[in-house]
């Protein structure tokens, strides 16, 4: 395979940045869980999660948040790439969850599975 630097450097750019919105979001919404707003609890009431679940699922997140963070931020790639999938496991999860009880609408997991994916797919190829 021909290894084109430009093209090499492209895609560590758009990883890079794709990896730091990914934490951003997703360690917003992780810190949230700890204390929870009145709309999340009401989200997660219609999805049948207890609320005494929250800091176990906020830990998971920031766990991927932690996760992403080392893999950007020292050599061991390996990391970051093993946080994308976790976090992609979690938000198919949580999408799962959602369309279990019959909610079909487009929200937030929706938009942290998107971003998880496109980190995750950046790591890989680049």
């Amino acid at each position: 395979m021909i290894d084109f630097p430009i093209m090499t450097l492209a895609m560590s750019t758009a990883y890079i940045g794709v990896s730091i919105l990914t934490i951003i979001a997703v360690g917003i919404s992780a810190a949230a869980f700890f204390r929870p707003p009145e709309a999340i609890l009401e989200s997660m009431a219609e999805v049948d999660v207890k609320e005494s679940w929250l800091p176990m699922l906020g830990t998971l997140k920031a766990a991927g948040v932690l996760g992403l963070l080392i893999g950007i931020g020292v050599p061991m790639p390996s990391i970051g790439t093993a946080a994308a999938v976790g976090l992609v496991v979690y938000f198919v999860g949580a999408t799962i969850a959602h369309i279990r009880v019959g909610d079909y609408s487009v929200s937030g997991q929706h938009m942290f599975l998107l971003l998880a994916v496109a980190t995750l797919v950046l790591d890989l190829i680049s």
